[in-house]
């Protein structure tokens, strides 16, 4: 160990000040610090790459703010019910194809009856069988759901706390910040690995995006892979005239969570296709080393395949052959 390593200890417990602290730091010592984080736990130059397909999608009865699903708002997205199975494994098998090494499937519910999930964990099997880590972000779970998910072979679930407890109400109101958690504590009792992160450039302070990066650090253990989702503003929702963030605030976020989250999976996720090559060569050197891959998120945009190939063959960053979690 070096001495560097002491510099980086991380606390017991994160404060908010403790991570203020750390988006202040001039931006060089910053990077250099989330880029010796990162080189102690990872290779630098591998990424993991997942893809996300939406099983059923729009109707949703949320008000997140951000959200194109959301049945209140009216974007332009139709409702479409649940898919059947083939059509989800084939997208699968091209996913993998492409070198992906996990599939995730998300479903615009509040959250899913046992009906909604019988067929979701036929999905979960099948995506397992080939050889692909297997994802699900279906929204709350009740009590048993969870480990329903772990016995069809889910590896991943996600759940976004979205944003900090302090800034969370002025973005959703028709669930509180606990509802999130008390999910989380259910995909952690059933042995699930974790997919947590949030939103940001939704008009939340600095501050306030410390009190995320806090949130997601304080979780025990932390969650293995952390979505960064960039706003991405959508005509009909509320967020739609927000203002753009600025992007090496965003890179600094990025960082910031790399330090934090010292063994997590840090993703570039929503809002890739608004970023240069260089910000996101920037986000690569503050140590993210996951991305969405694939042309769809859900309902929005990503940047193309080919497009992702030829970037990450410029930085000489290799897809990794399987994720170690």
């Amino acid at each position: 160990m070096n001495d560097m390593t002491q510099v980086i200890a991380e606390p017991v417990t994160w404060r908010v000040a403790d991570i203020e602290a750390i988006f202040a730091l001039p931006f060089n010592d910053l990077i250099f610090r989330a880029q010796t984080v990162h080189r102690a736990h990872f290779d630098a130059n591998t990424v993991q790459l997942s893809t996300l397909m939406s099983i059923k999608t729009g109707g949703c009865s949320e008000d997140c703010g951000y959200c194109p699903q959301a049945a209140r708002y009216d974007t332009g997205v139709e409702n479409q019910g649940l898919l059947d199975i083939e059509t989800v494994l084939e997208a699968a098998r091209a996913a993998k194809a492409a070198g992906a090494t996990r599939f995730c499937m998300g479903a615009a519910w509040r959250g899913p009856k046992q009906r909604d999930l019988e067929p979701v964990l036929d999905m979960v099997r099948e995506v397992k069988a080939m050889g692909l880590e297997a994802c699900a972000t279906l929204g709350m779970l009740k009590d048993g759901q969870a480990e329903q998910l772990k016995d069809a072979g889910l590896d991943y679930y996600n759940h976004n706390l979205d944003t900090s407890p302090e800034f969370y109400g002025e973005i959703i109101t028709t669930r509180d910040y606990q509802d999130r958690l008390d999910t989380l504590d259910r995909v952690r009792g059933a042995d699930l690995h974790v997919c947590c992160g949030g939103i940001v450039g939704m008009g939340e302070s600095r501050t306030q995006r410390a009190g995320l990066i806090a949130q997601l650090a304080n979780l025990t253990p932390q969650p293995e892979s952390v979505p960064i989702n960039m706003l991405v503003q959508v005509e009909g929702t509320p967020l739609q005239d927000t203002e753009a963030m600025d992007p090496l605030e965003f890179v600094r976020t990025i960082a910031v969570a790399r330090i934090v989250l010292s063994q997590s999976y840090v993703r570039l996720s929503a809002g890739r296709t608004k970023m240069s090559e260089a910000i996101q060569a920037l986000c690569f050197l503050a140590g993210a080393n996951s991305i969405f891959y694939g042309e769809k998120l859900l309902t929005t945009g990503n940047p193309e395949v080919e497009r992702d190939r030829a970037l990450l063959a410029k930085l000489g960053i290799v897809p990794q052959g399987a994720a170690c979690h």
